[in-house]
């Protein structure tokens, strides 16, 4: 009984390390202030306030007049990405988005705002979509490509 209770212990243990190790491996490179939320990207694009690049680092290209370069967690789309890049001024605003799934799962977003450091860009935000594309651009009625 007691070598039972042992092991259920030391299981839950291992279990909280793992957990607990595997989420310190994929820290968030982003602040809250570099989250932009949907509604102001909609509302961007509706009153065309600003200049925004719009960049799909994911599977989708659901965002209209979004440049997609894939999964950027694949090189040849990573390349894409840079290549995209290089082309703008280092003070250009853009908003990245992937939208595949949760980010504590999502393999594109950390990628990409990693290059965005490395290149040196100072006006960039990742598209807060911490569920998906679906839950929190689609269902919210924001504008999508036909």
């Amino acid at each position: 009984m007691k070598k039972l209770l042992f092991v259920k212990i030391s299981l839950l243990l291992l279990t909280s390390f793992c957990t607990f190790h595997t989420s310190a491996q994929k820290p968030v490179n982003w602040t809250d202030k570099q989250l932009m939320q949907p509604s102001e990207l909609a509302d961007i694009m509706k009153n065309k306030t600003s200049n925004v690049v719009i960049i799909s680092v994911g599977p989708f290209n659901t965002i209209p007049g979004a440049i997609n370069v894939g999964m950027v967690s694949e090189k040849e789309n990573m390349d894409k990405f840079k290549t995209q890049l290089n082309a703008l001024k280092k003070d250009a605003k853009i908003v990245v988005y992937c939208g595949c799934c949760p980010y504590e799962h999502c393999p594109n977003v950390r990628p990409a705002i990693d290059v965005l450091k490395e290149m040196q860009f100072t006006n960039f935000y990742l598209l807060n979509l911490p569920d998906n594309l679906k839950i929190d651009w689609i269902n919210k009625g924001y504008p999508v490509t036909e």
